[in-house]
């Protein structure tokens, strides 16, 4: 059975001893009920891994513990770059959960043309802070060493700059595609760029836009999917044909 793990940014500045405190020694001691002697893993979310024994435990929020072993993770290939149109806000933090549950290793929010969901105001800085949470709840449960990044929003011009000067496979999930995923030469490729439309499908201006940058249109099959589950669907897919 795999070791409950916990999250420390700094784990690589904590030498032998460390502490555990703040949000995450409370799920460990007061959620986990993670008690001395037990064994623990803790990740920095940038690959470093450490294996540790908890010595004591103060209070309902700080935990100590003894580190038994340290391994930098090696970075996995090809990486994925998905960029998800945004959900409406019921599916927005699930399409994050899945896409890191399936490995995805970089997470852009597209504000395409026909999201229903709109990041304005408030939800400027709460929107992204949100998904970053999400990210490292899912990255967590599935013992993930590595959190994706959650990048700034961007919009499709941005977003089409971005494509233009990345080297990346560039694939558009999209109904109507005659290609199927798996024709795609993924082993050959460094990072793969999967984009995935809102709910309202992708106009056809702005397909039009982002083949001119660079994006290839795939499909994953004959079912539509849901926006919050193409993320996942294609990264697995990824994972079986070029990563696993």
């Amino acid at each position: 059975m795999s070791l409950p793990s916990f999250y420390l940014p700094d784990l690589a500045e904590q030498g032998e001893l460390l502490t555990l405190s703040g949000a995450e020694g409370r799920h460990a001691v007061t959620v986990k009920r993670i008690t001395p002697g037990e064994r623990i893993q803790l990740i920095d979310g940038t690959g470093l891994v450490v294996e540790a024994k908890v010595l004591s435990c103060t209070g309902k929020d700080q935990l100590h513990a003894e580190v038994l072993n340290l391994q930098q993770a090696p970075v996995r290939t090809p990486q994925i770059t998905v960029v998800q149109a945004l959900p409406k806000s019921e599916r927005s933090e699930l399409a994050v959960d899945l896409a890191t549950q399936a490995g995805a290793d970089r997470i852009i929010p597209w504000e395409a043309e026909r999201c229903i969901a709109k990041w304005q105001g408030a939800k400027k800085t709460k929107g992204p802070k949100k998904w970053e949470d999400a990210a490292l709840a899912s990255a967590k449960q599935s013992r993930r060493v590595r959190i994706p990044t959650i990048e700034e929003p961007h919009n499709t011009a941005h977003l089409c700059r971005f494509l233009e000067q990345s080297s990346a496979l560039k694939l558009l999930l999209h109904e109507d595609a005659t290609t199927g995923i798996a024709s795609m030469p993924l082993s050959d490729a460094q990072e793969i760029i999967l984009i995935v439309g809102p709910e309202g499908g992708i106009g056809e201006v702005e397909c039009s836009q982002l083949k001119a940058a660079g994006a290839q249109l795939v499909a994953l099959g004959p079912e539509v999917l849901r926006t919050a589950s193409a993320a996942m669907v294609a990264c697995a897919a990824i994972g079986v044909l070029a990563r696993w």
